[in-house]
């Protein structure tokens, strides 16, 4: 069995002087108003910046639980190196030690830098939701209580 998908042939109706039947014509490409309506409307485009928000706290949680436990474990690292200073090891091992406690720190650095990032995300996100729901609260509150069609979203402008 072949898994192309070609024209039916044979159960067609015949058409007049047996010409090949005439190709409907092909439809108007959509704007991007006419692809959006519908998927992005007021409440669903609230609802995205909200979940934009609840995303960055958790990624900003998890952020600062990340900080957390490599600094701890660039403390054990420190200790390690400590340790086999001691035990008089191999001057080798002691450095990788420190070098990983290094790596380490760094790595919390970092995910301190990235958790203040999705801090302003959050705060950005909100801002950007409370600027949707002032510019287009009213015009949506008076759309869903009218009993007539409203114009598609854009049409009407907030002054």
């Amino acid at each position: 069995m072949s898994r192309e998908i070609v024209p039916a042939t044979g159960n067609l109706p015949a058409t007049p002087n047996d010409e090949p039947p005439a190709v409907a014509p092909e439809r108007a490409k959509p704007t991007f108003g006419q692809m959006i309506h519908g998927v992005l409307n007021f409440v669903t485009l609230a609802g995205r910046f909200m979940a934009l928000a609840t995303a960055a706290v958790f990624l900003k949680e998890k952020l600062h639980l990340l900080k957390h436990h490599m600094h701890k474990n660039a403390e054990a690292g420190r200790r390690l190196a400590d340790h086999l200073h001691q035990a008089g090891a191999d001057p080798r091992f002691q450095a990788q030690s420190v070098e990983m406690s290094q790596a380490f720190d760094r790595v919390a650095e970092a995910s301190g830098v990235l958790a203040d990032a999705a801090d302003q995300m959050e705060a950005n996100a909100r801002g950007v939701r409370d600027a949707h729901q002032a510019e287009y609260g009213g015009i949506y509150e008076v759309a869903q209580s009218s009993a007539y069609a409203q114009p598609k979203p854009g049409f009407n402008q907030v002054r």
